[in-house]
């Protein structure tokens, strides 16, 4: 393990922790305020594929804002880990359409499903900076889908993450994806001017 591989290894565990205690005093509210925040700051056109995630654990729950945009026209899609080390792919998913387990612990829409391409990317993450930069899981999924949404057009990328997973940087490199906006339980940060 490379000292690098060991900074973002110490990050990860830290991020977890502090994920957890935000997710503990007030998981429910965040959700309520999130979707406010988002639809009062970003709210996508009618025609919008939005592409979202089923939470897992402590992650910030995003249902309450894709049932939400799906009342208001809005395709929403769930992201589904087609092949290891691949982008992911998103499938076409509405609110009460049962899901099926996926890999990593995840849920996602049936094979069934039309595999739609996105306008907006609700990314989910362990920490962030005021750059923009994520810190994932580690496996890259996030990073290789954006890099191939953004060379096939436009395609904005939002963080979904709790204030508290806020720190001071993230680490990065060639292979790493910058976020376009953050939207946390508090605000609603705008990063696509920010210098990396």
């Amino acid at each position: 393990m490379t000292p690098a591989d060991d900074h973002k290894k110490r990050l990860r565990a830290n991020a977890v922790a502090q994920r957890r205690i935000a997710h503990l005093k007030g998981a429910a509210a965040a959700a309520v305020s999130v979707r406010r925040l988002f639809l009062q700051h970003l709210p996508p056109p009618a025609g919008a594929v939005v592409a979202g995630y089923w939470p897992m654990g402590d992650e910030l729950d995003v249902r309450p804002l894709l049932a939400a945009l799906s009342a208001v026209v809005v395709d929403v899609a769930l992201p589904v880990v087609a092949e290891r080390r691949q982008p992911l792919e998103f499938r076409l998913w509405r609110p009460g359409e049962p899901l099926e387990p996926g890999a990593h612990g995840t849920s996602h829409p049936a094979a069934s499903a039309p595999v739609i391409e996105p306008t907006v990317v609700l990314v989910p993450l362990l920490a962030f900076d005021a750059a923009g930069w994520r810190l994932g899981y580690g496996g890259g999924y996030y990073d290789r889908t954006l890099a191939g949404l953004r060379r096939a057009g436009m395609v904005a990328a939002v963080g979904i993450a709790y204030s508290a997973q806020q720190i001071a940087a993230v680490p990065h490199d060639g292979h790493d994806e910058r976020l376009d906006w953050i939207v946390t339980e508090e605000s609603v940060l705008d990063t696509r001017w920010v210098r990396p």
